[in-house]
């Protein structure tokens, strides 16, 4: 299998059952559908994971059923978000150990680490393995920003060679790949911004919602990189009122739910996270239902090239 950063890559949710344990049946059923989509790949255990709630063994567990399940069709990538640089590398290890066939790596967690402490432990991480890395740029949730000038050091090290790209500001994709061209992939990772960063040339996208509405996402990234903006204009802005459930301190309860709508998830969450109550819940489950009422017939997005007939 021949690695790229590129297409669309869900973060899928973990599944878990009513008694706190790894739903595998469910976790199944809703990475097939993702593959069937068309996805381009598969990241475990991120925020949308609820990697701080799982444990090693849970996470080696993703990941030999996810590898099991795709059959090498795609990629497999793991998250490692650690607070110390010594348990990220254990956890590099176990990845490696499991099968996984890349990394996306966040900055220390918990502690606000200086820009050379930063680039200090992503440095120590990636030389301590030959997976591919993409590194996770997010100083709204994180408050660490991984900057240009610190990516000119990382990018020194071979197997960095993506970056999440969710600062929210649209402008740092452009700083980026006129910096580095094709030196560095960039994957947007801000559902609500995903098609304005694909058309200015973002190689693809880190998707929340797709988790939900996986056929949705791979069409407006296939239309879009195949040049036709109108028809994936159009299923952007049905999606837009779904896609800003990603932007929320409660977005696994958000996206769970919405898995919930399509039948390929459960709402169980892993505490201290609960489900949605009152007049939220009811805020999101309507907004759901509108979407789920006014879900669009979707073009023949499957290889489409750009002088190929959307609606053959």
């Amino acid at each position: 299998m021949k690695f790229e950063w590129k297409g669309v890559m869900p973060a899928v949710t973990t599944k878990f059952s009513e008694n706190d344990t790894l739903d595998l049946d469910m976790f199944a059923k809703n990475i097939e559908a993702q593959v069937e989509a068309g996805v381009h790949g598969i990241v475990l255990g991120g925020s949308l994971g609820e990697a701080s709630t799982l444990n090693s063994d849970e996470k080696k567990v993703l990941i030999r059923e996810t590898k099991s399940i795709v059959e090498g069709k795609i990629p497999v990538v793991m998250t490692i978000a650690e607070q110390a640089t010594k348990i990220a590398i254990d956890e590099v290890k176990n990845a490696e150990m499991s099968g996984a066939d890349a990394l996306m790596i966040l900055p220390p967690m918990r502690y606000k680490s200086t820009d050379f402490e930063t680039v200090t432990y992503f440095k120590e991480i990636a030389g301590s393995t030959e997976l591919p890395i993409m590194i996770y740029n997010n100083p709204v949730d994180y408050k660490i920003e991984v900057t240009v000038d610190m990516f000119e050091e990382l990018i020194e090290l071979d197997n960095i060679g993506a970056v999440k790209e969710s600062t929210r500001d649209i402008i740092n994709i452009g700083r980026l790949r006129n910096r580095f061209g094709n030196r560095l992939s960039i994957l947007t990772g801000v559902d609500p911004l995903a098609l304005e960063s694909l058309l200015i040339g973002a190689d693809g996208w880190v998707a929340g919602l797709v988790c939900a509405f996986p056929a949705e996402t791979v069409a407006i990234y296939e239309l879009a990189k195949a040049g036709y903006t109108k028809e994936a204009t159009e299923i952007y802005r049905w999606f837009l009122p779904l896609l800003e459930l990603d932007i929320s301190p409660q977005l696994v309860q958000n996206i769970k739910l919405a898995e919930v709508a399509t039948g390929i998830g459960t709402e169980y969450v892993r505490k201290p996270r609960l489900p949605l109550q009152g007049a939220e819940r009811d805020r999101v489950l309507n907004v759901i239902q509108t979407g789920m009422d006014t879900r669009p017939t979707l073009p023949n997005y499957k290889g489409i090239s750009a002088k190929a007939k959307v609606n053959s």
